[in-house]
């Protein structure tokens, strides 16, 4: 059986990437189609798998400013020869939904969240052009060609599997399609919960400005309590000149200085509305109670008064007051960590095992998978 797996663009590391990580190691000989490639952002998890990236590697300036190409990158997508795959896998937040795929190949779809500036972020998006009225004009006819577009692919594919209930009623909000939950897997086995904490808080992972890191820093501004943020990211400069010299930028931080730094703080801080939320359940794999916005996917992860806190406005002031009322020592970190454990690797690899085989035997009537 000959399977490939699709996947937006290679250019940096994030959640998604573990995604595809994983299923390659269930799939190890499935070659990788993707836009772009860019070796040196992705480290050794990629160098020695089998990556086909697009015409558009080729192209000046693509890698470093890919977003210049998103005119082309529907056309880039469709031009993957998948002609003579069993089943494709395509993993993606924004055009990898739409392949072409033969009448005899399977195309499931895993999704991170239906293209956010083209649908639950798209007026944020155009107000974040910079304010340049020529772009504005020239982006909102685009955008709704690209969400035309984008509506197409998705029935394109056979299955959609979701990262999160979240992302299972976006899917079906704006695709009008089902989905299978299957939550993305998190390396558990890396963090552990330490003896004993320090007299700091955490926040991280990459610093963009829909993240709200800007209110974490506001909130710790006044409270005067130490934070340590870890992560890089367009919004870092805005960020370092906004804080206080009580707030640390710690950079890009390896898994082990990032489990250290959770391991030994008072809690996590979680200001956003993410579509699961990675960076939470690693917290509480360390232990850590987290304080969070109650949206995306913290309502799927955070139990509150057994893992975390929920902070009810996304403001400065509502957060604030939280960290003042909160009370560390009410948890128990083993508690915790044994919460985050339904999140690992190992569940990862069984449902997803369990539901491609299940889809596979249902298109083709035989089996897939060796067991």
């Amino acid at each position: 059986m000959k399977v490939a797996l699709v996947h937006d663009h290679l250019v940096q590391y994030g959640g998604a990437e573990r995604v595809l990580k994983a299923l390659h190691d269930l799939f190890p000989e499935a070659p990788i189609y993707t836009l772009l490639y860019d070796a040196k952002a992705m480290g050794n998890d990629f160098v020695k798998r089998d990556i086909r990236p697009s015409f558009l590697q080729k192209w000046p300036g693509a890698i470093k400013h890919y977003m210049w190409y998103l005119p082309l990158m529907p056309t880039a997508v469709e031009s993957y020869d998948l002609s003579g795959y069993d089943l494709v896998i395509s993993s993606t937040s924004a055009l990898a939904k739409g392949i072409i795929t033969s009448p005899k190949t399977l195309h499931l779809c895993y999704c991170h969240t239906p293209t956010r500036y083209l649908w639950t972020d798209t007026h944020t998006y155009l107000r974040d052009l910079k304010k340049n009225r020529l772009v504005k004009r020239l982006g909102l006819p685009f955008l709704t060609y690209l969400r035309q577009w984008d509506r197409l692919a998705a029935d394109r594919v056979d299955q959609f599997i979701a990262n999160s209930k979240n992302v299972s009623e976006r899917i079906q909000k704006y695709y009008r399609r089902p989905s299978e939950v299957i939550y993305p897997p998190v390396e558990i086995g890396t963090f552990q919960p330490a003896e004993r904490v320090n007299h700091y808080y955490v926040a991280g992972g990459r610093l963009v400005s829909y993240k709200r890191f800007d209110i974490v820093v506001q909130a710790f501004n006044r409270l005067g309590i130490p934070l340590k943020i870890f992560g890089t990211g367009p919004e870092e400069k805005n960020l370092r000149k906004m804080a206080k010299p009580h707030i640390e930028f710690v950079g890009k931080v390896t898994d082990q200085r990032k489990a250290e730094l959770y391991a030994h703080a008072l809690a996590f801080i979680n200001p956003q509305d993410e579509d699961f939320g990675i960076t939470v359940v690693e917290a509480m794999a360390a232990g850590r109670p987290v304080i969070a916005y109650p949206a995306g996917g913290a309502l799927e992860t955070v139990i509150p008064g057994v893992t975390g806190e929920f902070f009810d406005e996304q403001t400065w002031e509502s957060l604030g007051d939280t960290v003042i009322r909160f009370r560390p020592e009410n948890y128990n970190p083993e508690r915790i960590r044994h919460h985050a454990e339904q999140f690992g690797p190992e569940q990862f690899r069984k449902r997803m095992t369990d539901f491609v085989e299940k889809q596979y035997q249902a298109f083709r009537g035989t089996t897939l998978l060796k067991r």
